[in-house]
């Protein structure tokens, strides 16, 4: 296992990059954010690419990054106007994208530091204690999340969290995938697939209506393997509110079942990503307030539709809408998730 300095933050501390290797996977994580910097694959010819987005600096990860390759929480993708009760007392959250609370505030889980229990160079176990109160979440919650290479061509995140008091929970990562090799540009013709007969509609400020709709009639239907920008620009109501796909799909069969989510292959280069999931739901995500104002490794600018995220999560605003899955944690429980993300070459 390899690790070296990655810079340090505005507060002064050091962030350190960590190296996992199995065959022709390699995978770098750095202890800030929990953050996946690297998923370098060969493509069918051989030729490797790191194929997600990221930052070449600690100073961007703090100021400009949309969550490249972070661990989203407390609570990812968003809380109705940063409010949800919980057993009797409301509680308030930030609102740091009006008019609601997204991925667990300005900060959440994304922009601090994170121990280093473990490491080695096919594994790296990370851990913080999100304090009670923190970004007006109750309960002091102990969070691990593992990352290891357990196969070739695998990355596996087990997600794990305990706490003291009550709270609310919903963790992803929340990687952008561009399987050409980032800065290579958009991923419209990268092919998508996604085992969900059905999604959550969501009003204009793109909060869940409570909903569950099939996907069938709809370009949300990504039953069989359809390009990503086929039908993203047809003018369907929910596609419009989002600026393209932004969009949480109920998974088949029960949550806490390691199944299939979401397949994604790169006619160009030939790689094939398979995602699955113990989580009730996968948000797709196509990059839609990437706006050219990012620089990443490559030296290009990422814009608008150039990665494609497939976040395993419970459903947003989930607190406040009791007929989805509960994402409530309570003292005495274990919450545990585990997905994997499969590369390989076609």
């Amino acid at each position: 296992m390899r690790s070296e300095p990655f810079g340090t933050t505005r507060a002064g501390e050091h962030v350190t990059r960590y190296t996992l290797v199995r065959d022709d996977l390699r995978v770098q994580v750095i202890d800030y954010g929990a953050i996946v910097t690297t998923i370098e694959v060969p493509d069918r010819e051989g030729r490797r690419a790191n194929v997600v987005l990221a930052l070449d600096t600690v100073e961007g990860y703090e100021t400009v990054s949309p969550h490249f390759g972070a661990i989203a929480g407390r609570y990812a993708n968003r809380i109705a106007k940063g409010r949800f009760t919980l057993d009797g007392p409301p509680f308030e959250l930030p609102i740091n994208e009006p008019p609601n609370s997204m991925h667990g505030g300005p900060e959440g889980f994304a922009k601090r530091l994170w121990q280093v229990a473990e490491a080695d160079h096919t594994r790296v176990v990370l851990r913080r204690r999100s304090p009670d109160g923190e970004e007006g979440f109750p309960g002091n919650l102990d969070v691990e999340v593992v990352y290891s290479l357990p196969e070739p061509g695998t990355l596996r995140i087990d997600y794990r969290a305990e706490t003291d008091r009550p709270t609310v929970l919903n963790l992803t990562n929340h990687s952008y995938f561009n399987l050409a090799g980032e800065g290579t540009g958009d991923v419209m013709d990268h092919v998508v697939q996604i085992v969900a007969d059905a999604y959550a509609p969501t009003d204009a400020t793109q909060i869940p209506t409570g909903i569950i709709a099939p996907v069938a009639g709809t370009p949300l239907d990504f039953r069989e393997p359809t390009p990503l920008g086929a039908r993203i620009r047809q003018g369907h109501e929910q596609v419009v509110i989002a600026g393209g796909y932004d969009h949480t799909f109920a998974l088949g069969d029960p949550a806490g079942t390691l199944r299939p989510a979401a397949s994604c292959f790169c006619p160009a280069s030939g790689r094939r990503l398979d995602v699955a999931t113990t989580q009730p739901a996968l948000q797709l995500y196509s990059g839609n307030n990437l706006d050219g104002s990012l620089v990443g490794p490559s030296g290009r600018t990422y814009r608008s539709g150039d990665g494609v995220c497939f976040e395993t999560q419970g459903f947003p605003d989930a607190p406040n809408h009791p007929n989805l899955p509960s994402t409530i944690l309570r003292p005495g429980e274990v919450f545990t998730s585990i997905s994997t993300y499969r590369f390989s070459v076609g």
